[in-house]
């Protein structure tokens, strides 16, 4: 981290009334929980039901 970054990260911590330390890991712990969330999301699709599957079937053509 630069000194420019660092400088900026203190007063954002000393803005929210915790430590550096403090306030980098909590800014770790919301990019965990942020890249958690998109994998979650990425999650494979259930496969249709029963009679999602009879519908797709009844409307498609004979043939």
């Amino acid at each position: 981290m630069t000194e420019g970054q660092r400088a900026y990260e203190t007063k954002r911590a000393a803005k929210a009334g915790v430590s550096l330390d403090k306030w980098l890991s909590m800014k770790v712990q919301e990019r965990e929980q942020l890249v958690a969330k998109a994998a979650a999301a990425t999650a494979p699709a259930k496969k249709p039901g029963f009679f999602a599957r009879l519908m797709e079937r009844a409307t498609k053509p004979i043939g």
